[in-house]
């Protein structure tokens, strides 16, 4: 076994490789980017070495750079992870040439699986079954047009050497083809500097599933069962778990046979998966192969138990497989969910910036999390915005689908916007319950995970409540270490001066303000939203837990808060909420009775609708301001002359600062 091995790679898959190092006492050697610097998994090696700048280009696809680090800090190994050159044929011919051991398959292997056409052609004649197709050399529109007629429609246009779903188009009819293929063409050219396709018949709802191989250089090869991917979004996995709820045993069967022929048709050793879609009826066909470890390896050893990296590193140390194929046990079912940085809401876009706030659940046997950042650590702009995988185990399905779904209420994110949200609901869907959604169900239903458009009064109500429980929990705070803790200031009873026990709140969501009034206090209120009035009764927030009863209903949330953010969950339900400074409408009789217009918010002026010495009626606009990506028009209280403007547009602007005179 190896002593030291460098990891050329980053996040939570070169956290997690770590562990496994550290468990079987071999020393880790890091290398991050100057935007890694400060990252976990350099925090967690024994060293690191910096490669160059931000860019992956710079950084992690220098392999020059990495193999020279590994000589220099006398790493016996180099493990790719997955990703960045995971799947480099030269740079693991690189590796070997100068003396190191590579975690991963040969080079040759991998060149063998680089093209999308040469690999269905080795597969079919090995007789791993194969999609109804053409991968010839004739790339002109003649030909490709003539093979699509013969092939059938609906069809696949597939970049011959593409991968993560780019290079991809689905054509339904003959007349559609060429300028879909010159689309597709285009589009394998900029991402992979080649624009040869291949096309194939398209299987309607398949569903996408992956068999693990691994083999050592003893002749041995063996499957470790499967993982259902079929929940995905634009060709990208969004849900991996195992077994699959679609497969029966004699498919099963069939399928990690096929998988155990694929990785000997190319001479395989190590670590790698088998890709397969299947057609309702059970027909399965070769996809590709990841020559690399998959980033759900995670359900795969959950339900059997085994390390995948530790048998990754006695392979690549020349050792035989750790057991044989009849010795593979498969017990429960995984589950397998990945958090990003992204917002669901936008497009699924990306997101960058600081984790003010991370809360993950607590690792236990049935809950594992696999991640690669904290509180504090920036998600750059650089690399992928995976923030952790959270990995279920349940005794069935059903259970392990009520862990995902207890421990995705537990985690709360706080700094870039995050998908958490849309994987509550996505582990709520009647397609993914009943085990019957395909690889096309998330893009064609996609507005079936989107959330409410409006928030329930119910979670309104324990927003607020939350609120004032802790108002009042400071202020006794503030009370007990006061110099007169018997002022009547210090009792957080409520009470003011005029209108006694009148708590105005304000609360942000989905670039919605909303306004709550509350009377009461120590846990007794009665809560006014838009309109209606709710009693509340033996409202207790105790670590996190808000207990109270609504119109004599009790009800049960989870509470985290982090500075103005309050997020709450009833066990189905998520509400994400900002608290804004309460506020006074500007309206004829509340405000503007001495001719000033305050300013209701902190926030900037963005558009101003009216000069001094304008005539203005009850209600006019006259001014938007913005605050937290929310506009807000302030009308004139009542009619009047301006008669002064004090900002301008731009002008940022405290709350309560004076914005118009009227005379």
């Amino acid at each position: 076994m190896f002593s030291k091995i460098l990891i050329a790679n980053r996040g939570e898959i070169a956290c997690r490789v770590i562990r496994t190092c550290r468990r079987l006492g071999i020393r880790t050697v890091a290398v991050y980017s100057e935007a890694d610097a400060d990252a976990q998994h350099v925090r967690q090696a024994d060293e690191a070495v910096l490669l160059g700048g931000p860019r992956p280009a710079d950084s992690y696809l220098r392999g020059d750079a990495i193999i020279e680090a590994a000589k220099r800090t006398g790493a016996e190994a180099i493990h790719p992870g997955y990703g960045f050159l995971s799947e480099n044929a030269d740079f693991a011919d690189a590796v070997v040439a100068a003396g190191i051991a590579f975690i991963g398959p040969s080079g040759a292997s991998m060149r063998k699986m680089g093209s999308k056409a040469g690999a269905k052609e080795l597969m079919a004649a090995a007789g791993v079954p194969v999609v109804p197709g053409y991968t010839g050399e004739d790339q002109s529109p003649n030909t490709l047009s003539r093979e699509a007629a013969r092939i059938g429609f609906p069809l696949m246009i597939k970049a011959a050497h593409g991968g993560g779903g780019k290079g991809m188009r689905v054509v339904h009819r003959l007349e559609d083809f060429i300028v879909q293929l010159e689309s597709c063409q285009r589009e394998a050219a900029n991402a992979f500097g080649r624009d040869r396709v291949l096309l194939e018949r398209y299987v309607q709802s398949p569903r996408h599933i992956e068999i693990q191989v691994f083999a050592d250089t003893h002749g041995h090869t063996l499957h470790l069962n499967e993982r259902e991917c079929s929940a995905q979004r634009r060709y990208q996995k969004v849900l991996e778990e195992s077994p699959s709820p679609f497969l029966t045993p004699a498919l099963r069967t069939a399928m990690g046979d096929a998988a155990v022929k694929a990785a000997q048709a190319i001479d395989y050793a190590n670590a790698g998966t088998v890709e397969f879609i299947v057609d309702p009826d059970g027909r399965f066909y070769f996809m590709e192969i990841n020559t690399r470890l998959q980033v759900e390896h995670p359900v795969t050893e959950l339900v059997t138990g085994l390390d995948l990296v530790e048998w990754q590193l006695r392979v690549a140390a020349g050792e035989p497989l750790p057991l044989a194929q009849d010795a593979i046990v498969q017990r429960g079912h995984a589950i397998e969910v990945r958090l990003y940085a992204e917002d669901p809401e936008a497009g699924f876009l990306p997101g960058s910036g600081r984790l003010e706030s991370l809360v993950l659940p607590t690792p236990s046997p049935h809950v594992r999390i696999d991640g690669g950042v904290v509180a504090g650590d920036l998600v750059t702009i650089f690399y992928d915005p995976m923030i952790a995988k959270l990995i279920v185990w349940g005794e069935d399905r059903p259970t392990a689908l009520a862990r995902l779904r207890d421990a995705l209420a537990d985690c709360d994110m706080v700094g870039p916007k995050s998908n958490i949200g849309f994987l509550e609901r996505l582990a709520r869907h009647p397609a993914v319950v009943e085990g019957r959604i395909d690889t096309g169900y998330l893009d064609r239903h996609l507005e079936e995970f989107m959330p409410a458009a409006t928030l329930a009064h119910d979670l309104q109500v324990g927003a607020a409540v939350a609120v004032l429980l802790e108002q009042e929990a400071s202020a006794r705070g503030a009370a007990a270490i006061s110099t007169d803790p018997g002022s009547p200031w210090a009792i957080a009873d409520g009470w003011r001066l005029g209108h006694a026990g009148r708590r105005p709140l304000a609360f942000l969501h989905r670039d919605q303000r909303w306004d709550v009034l509350a009377h009461g206090h120590a846990g007794r209120y009665a809560v006014d939203i838009e309109g209606a009035t709710y009693p509340v009764e033996g409202a207790r927030l105790t670590a996190g837990l808000l207990e109270l009863r609504i119109h004599d209903e009790a009800r049960r949330f989870r509470v985290h808060r982090h500075g103005s953010r309050v997020t709450l969950h009833d066990g189905e339900r998520r509400a994400m909420l900002e608290t804004l400074p309460a506020y006074r409408r500007v309206s004829g009789g509340d405000s503007g009775g001495d001719g000033r217009i305050i300013a209701p918010m902190p926030g900037r002026v963005v558009v101003v609708k009216a000069k001094a010495g304008d005539n203005v009626d009850a209600g006019q606009e006259l001014l938007v301001m913005e605050a937290m990506k929310m506009e807000l028009a302030v009308k004139a209280p009542r009619a009047g002359v301006v008669a002064e403007l004090r900002v301008a547009a731009g002008d940022f602007v405290e709350a309560d600062t004076v914005l118009v005179a009227l005379e």
